[in-house]
């Protein structure tokens, strides 16, 4: 009873819904070529010692655990797509922490030749849905999958978009994969990669962005096409307008200035006229007067 209850359980994990990894997501690690990989002792799972990042391969899937998460994609540079903490395959949970390459900081209290304490980081919720994920026998462990070399031949400058990946690798690729999960996985299509959110900017999402007041944008009168008197039709003609003579303004008269009065003439004096006699001048009156004296005195 319990034998059967655990194959439920296990076939209950491996149903994995269709739309739990169909988005492609961009992990930041970008590979110009194909990486070296090397078998991890042991187990039926490589690694690239010289990728910059925790890369492995495992069941003709490449796997990445970057930033807490786990990602898979049937080619080496991606697109990638997020696979669920629980559904990861216990192979992979099982690689000891010596052969990831760039470690989280939690990892650095745990031994380096025993699998990273998942049931620690995931918590109690998680270790009851994958029970015994830790306890296996090393003699039973499965032969690892066979490497796609072909992919060699498809560096950065060749690299093939996600819609020629998958008619590549089936042509290419014979393997048929163990894992019930990496099987669901190939069968679904991939879609268009959206640009992956960094740790910084999700927690930049989550907080309420300021929203500054824009400038009032300047309002730009429309453009009229001229149109030139040949070009226009009859009826857009315009009727000349009547001509109108600009009207005379009356001009103001200037004010009377006042009139200024003229110095009164002084009366002219009587011309003197000098005199024959002894020269001094005398009046005419005088003259008369002297002149009839000696006359007066002859009558005397």
């Amino acid at each position: 009873m319990r034998r059967r209850l655990l194959i439920a359980l296990t076939l209950l994990l491996l149903q994995i819904p269709a739309a739990q990894a169909q988005i492609s997501v961009s992990i930041g690690i970008n590979l110009p070529v194909y990486p070296q990989l090397q078998r991890v002792p042991g187990y039926p799972v490589y690694y690239a010692p010289q990728a910059p990042g925790n890369f492995f391969f495992y069941d003709g899937l490449y796997w990445v655990f970057e930033d807490d998460d786990w990602y898979f994609s049937s080619w080496y540079n991606g697109p990638w797509r997020y696979m669920e903490p629980v559904y990861v395959p216990v192979y992979l949970l099982r690689v000891p922490v010596r052969y990831y390459r760039r470690p989280p900081a939690y990892f650095t209290h745990w031994r380096a030749d025993g699998p990273p304490r998942w049931n620690e980081h995931w918590g109690h919720d998680w270790e009851q849905r994958r029970p015994g994920w830790d306890r296996w026998d090393r003699r039973t462990a499965p032969a690892p999958a066979p490497l796609p070399d072909y992919q060699r031949n498809y560096p950065q400058g060749r690299y093939p978009q996600a819609a020629q990946q998958d008619n590549i690798r089936n042509e290419k690729y014979r393997h048929k994969p163990r894992e019930a999960v990496v099987r669901q996985q190939l069968a679904q299509p991939q879609r268009v990669e959206p640009k992956r959110l960094e740790r910084e900017e999700r927690e930049e999402v989550r907080r309420p962005k300021r929203v500054e007041p824009r400038p009032a944008e300047r309002a730009t009168p429309p453009q009229v096409r001229r149109v030139e008197p040949e070009q226009r039709r009859p009826e857009q003609r315009a009727a000349p307008e009547p001509r109108t003579l600009p009207q005379k303004q009356p001009q103001a008269r200037p004010e009377p200035q006042p009139r200024q009065q003229q110095p009164q003439a002084r009366p002219e004096q009587p011309r003197v006229e000098p005199s024959n006699r002894g020269g001094q001048d005398r009046q005419p009156g005088q003259r008369r007067r002297d002149e009839e004296e000696p006359r007066r005195g002859n009558r005397d």
